[in-house]
């Protein structure tokens, strides 16, 4: 993602901790938590619901009050509807700040602890620790072990059936954070405001129906990595009415990205080519741009190559309901600008 090495895609097979495990080291503390959080917990209000997801169902009672956001980006949602989670996982750049410059406004003063866990190695005794009464976990990659010992500590909500792990479009995953939280009017609200936006863009530039994209990841140049249609950054291109190219989607298969060797550099050689994930680059946009592979392709020789670079490419990382209003207005021109070769 976006301002350091940490920022590589979570991509990858989870450690996991076994119940056994878990349980020995914190059996007492579930003890003391179970009466409060069997129900879900959060008092009266909120009325009492149930959320779907690829585990099962999970069901809620009352309004939550302390709420673990585990998803990388699930705090978004959360601070769109007005929630303030205790706890947020940390993801990518400064380790004291996991608020970006579009949740400012909806996040306030908020000031939650920043769980620093590695991709596969959650701390349940940790989490259990903060005596949560809902934990969210959409975005988190949960396996069904993790999730079911989650569910130990507080009701939790897991990624939804029907998409690849960190696929969940933003919409459903607006929604089923509204519908845990006992918001869903707002969550509603949110999203289809949003999607006007999307269509208001999609009129303005007819340009953009039926292109093709391909979204890509440069690394150390050794291997290059480029997202599905059922990632959030190239859903961001597939709302404004782009596609991904078949060939890509067949590489990738049941994972929300894929990757080539630069001989096949070609692969990505669409209507538009956006490069991705800068910070992670090393060298940046100039080693991109001087790779002889790179230059090659027609979208480089004709200009129709769009690099996100800092604030952008945390937004399209995110991909949430709070940080893509963020992206419309401000990579809209560029990408507008590469496809009119301006």
């Amino acid at each position: 993602m976006a301002r350091e090495s940490e920022r590589a895609v979570p991509a990858w097979r989870p450690e996991i901790a076994t119940r056994r495990e878990f349980l020995a080291g914190v059996g007492a503390l579930l003890l003391l938590l179970s009466a409060g959080c069997a129900g879900g917990g959060g008092g009266s209000q909120g009325g009492s619901r149930a959320v779907e997801h690829r585990y099962g169902v999970t069901r809620i009672s009352g309004r939550p009050r302390r709420v673990v956001s585990l998803g990388y980006q699930e705090h978004d949602f959360l601070y769109a509807l007005g929630i303030k989670p205790v706890a947020v996982r940390y993801w990518y750049g400064d380790r004291d700040d996991v608020i970006y410059p579009w949740a400012e406004d909806e996040a306030g003063d908020a000031d939650p602890e920043i769980l620093n866990m590695p991709f596969g190695q959650l701390n349940f005794e940790k989490i259990a620790a903060l005596e949560p009464d809902l934990i969210m976990g959409v975005y988190a990659g949960l396996t069904q072990e993790e999730y079911e010992t989650l569910s130990e500590i507080a009701p939790t909500v897991a990624q939804p059936a029907g998409y690849v792990n960190f696929g969940t479009p933003w919409q459903r995953a607006t929604l089923m954070a509204g519908r845990a939280v006992g918001r869903e009017g707002r969550a509603r609200r949110l999203v289809s405001g949003l999607e006007r936006r999307f269509e208001e863009v999609r009129r303005e530039h007819p340009e953009f129906d039926g292109a093709t994209v391909a979204v890509a990841s440069y690394g150390n140049g050794e291997r290059i990595g480029f997202f599905s249609s059922q990632d959030t950054r190239a859903r961001f291109f597939t709302g404004l009415g782009f596609r991904v190219p078949e060939r890509l989607e067949e590489l990738a298969g049941e994972s929300f990205y894929g990757t080539i060797s630069p001989e096949r550099m070609d692969l990505l050689d669409a209507d538009l080519l956006v490069w991705c994930q800068l910070a992670s680059t090393e060298g940046g946009r100039a080693a991109i741009e001087r790779d002889p592979l790179v230059r090659r392709l027609d979208a480089s020789r004709e200009g129709r190559v769009v690099f996100m670079e800092g604030t952008l490419d945390d937004a399209l990382q995110f991909g949430t309901v709070l940080s893509l209003p963020f992206l419309l207005e401000r990579a809209v021109p560029r990408i507008s600008a590469a496809m009119n070769d301006d």
